[in-house]
């Protein structure tokens, strides 16, 4: 009797969590087929990879060099000067490359990104129907207030442990769609993020 019980009590969760992840698999079955497998993505891909160890191996080259040029005497001061010049360039257009390529790389998602938008529209839209004004889960803990606006949405009673389909499918689109990225090696290069060229970058201040 205690197990059927506790099968009914978490049936819901269970559910939850498996419309969340058969839609992750579904959105990077679709990423793969119209993204990841193409020679535009992979090329792309590589060029970041490639730029982001250039970039940092110069890097470590200037530091190193500067670190050497202290002891060096007065009159070396202008030849250092130039050389130090024409390396903080050559730095720069690396740099400016690589924000360029993940550009590209963000602009190349964007076709999937339609594509998995409105999938997990239609996802949402199901799972709201289903379970809208239910408890799915129990909290171990009560949320800090803010957090608590969307656990607790759209849920009767005054229990703060109380969770919500939202905030659940929210957690589990986001851990397991993340984590299936790195296990299929789909996640984002570093570098890309690291370079800061998405569809919208942040004005570079070297320019005026």
């Amino acid at each position: 009797m205690a197990s059927a019980l506790s099968s009914l009590r978490y049936g819901d969760t269970r559910t939850l969590v498996a419309f969340s992840g058969a839609p992750a698999v579904l959105c990077e079955a679709i990423s793969w087929l119209l993204i990841y497998r193409t020679a535009t993505y992979n090329s792309l891909r590589a060029t970041i990879e490639r730029h982001s160890r250039k970039l940092d191996a110069m890097k470590a080259g200037s530091s190193s060099s500067s670190s050497s040029g202290g002891a060096a005497s007065g009159s070396s001061q202008p030849a250092g000067s130039s050389s130090s010049s024409s390396r903080a360039k050559k730095m720069d257009r690396v740099e400016t490359s690589l924000k360029d390529a993940a550009r590209e790389l963000s602009l190349a998602k964007l076709k999937s990104g339609a594509v998995v938008a409105a999938v997990l529209f239609v996802v949402f839209g199901l799972l709201n129907s289903l379970f809208e004004g239910r408890t799915v889960a129990k909290l171990p803990f009560a949320p800090v207030p803010l957090v608590q606006r969307m656990s607790h949405r759209g849920i009767p009673g005054n229990d703060p442990t109380d969770c919500s389909m939202v905030f659940l499918y929210f957690l589990c689109s986001i851990s397991i769609r993340t984590n299936l990225q790195k296990l299929l090696g789909f996640a984002p290069p570093r570098a890309a993020a690291a370079a800061g060229g998405g569809l919208f970058p942040m004005p570079d201040p070297k320019v005026n």
